[in-house]
């Protein structure tokens, strides 16, 4: 297992931002962090929720919105249900540790996800807050569209920090907090990206601190510590776990990027020739000939 071969699922995950399903609010990114801190809130088990929400979002990296719910609402029986999203997950598990897949495959559930209720103030609204786009000080700033948001952002972050623990020897389930804590300060601080940063200078740590404590007063006393003690290794790469979010934080910030720029080269030819958008069927020919007519 390497970073070099993470590269392809996280590719994939990283669509969990912008794939949305009818009758739901929000992305598959952004349902997952409102969830996950539903279910923290409410006090379920912090390695539970973590290999549970992990594994659901692996499976939809290729299932999209096909969850258990809609799987429940075709008809499916519980066995069935399970055995379509291991079939999604197995899909692209290859590069995952063993050991890990196996956890992954052991927390999914046919059963469908809670809804997230009783979501904390500030994860509501970190779900409505832009990120920056691309800054830098002293230059003016690239704003892209769509803006994903910072529940879209830690929600991800989160996740690789689950698929990336085992690079490092840490706690998956400690990695999957620190994803989901590391911008809690952003529920109330809008985010100017890093030449804002700059421009705030002494200014910025103690405003940080503020609308993070904030934040963290918005949850159960139980869990005030261990959301201080993940966002501790934030500012550090020493640790396992330390280095397990700067791997995830970075490939996600840099993969979105790297979206925009697929997406602004997307060709007509990329749809037809390398995507196959007119697939192989009982009716492939005919429209091909079609293409063919009207020069497409």
């Amino acid at each position: 297992m390497t970073v070099p071969a993470l590269l392809p699922l996280f590719r994939e995950l990283n669509d969990l931002k912008r794939i949305r399903v009818a009758g739901k609010s929000g992305s598959i990114a952004e349902r997952l962090f409102l969830r996950a801190w539903a279910r923290l809130a409410a006090g379920e088990v912090f390695a539970e929720v973590a290999l549970s929400e992990t594994a659901h979002a692996v499976a939809a990296a290729r299932l999209a919105g096909i969850e258990a719910e809609v799987l429940m609402a075709g008809g499916f029986t519980a066995e069935e249900r399970l055995a379509v999203l291991r079939s999604g997950l197995d899909a692209v598990a290859g590069p995952l540790d063993a050991g890990l897949v196996a956890d992954l495959r052991r927390a999914l559930s046919s059963d469908p996800l809670p809804s997230p209720n009783a979501v904390p103030p500030f994860a509501a609204l970190l779900a409505r807050q832009p990120r920056a786009g691309a800054t830098r000080p002293g230059f003016r700033r690239v704003v892209l569209e769509p803006a994903e948001n910072h529940a879209d952002h830690c929600g991800l972050v989160a996740v690789y920090g689950v698929l990336s623990a085992p690079l490092y020897g840490a706690d998956p389930a400690k990695a999957f907090l620190t994803g989901l804590s590391h911008h809690l300060h952003n529920a109330r601080l809008p985010d100017a990206g890093d030449a804002g940063d700059v421009l705030l200078g002494d200014s910025l740590k103690p405003l940080m601190e503020t609308f993070r404590s904030q934040a963290i007063a918005e949850l159960p006393d139980l869990l005030h510590q261990p959301v201080c003690d993940a966002v501790s290794v934030v500012y550090s790469a020493d640790t396992p776990e330390a280095k397990t979010f700067q791997t995830a934080d970075v490939l996600d910030r840099v993969l979105e990027m790297e979206w925009h720029a697929n997406s602004a080269a997307f060709t007509l030819s990329v749809a037809l020739d390398d995507m196959n958008i007119v697939h192989p069927g009982p009716v492939q020919a005919f429209q091909q000939e079609i293409m063919r007519q009207a020069g497409l």
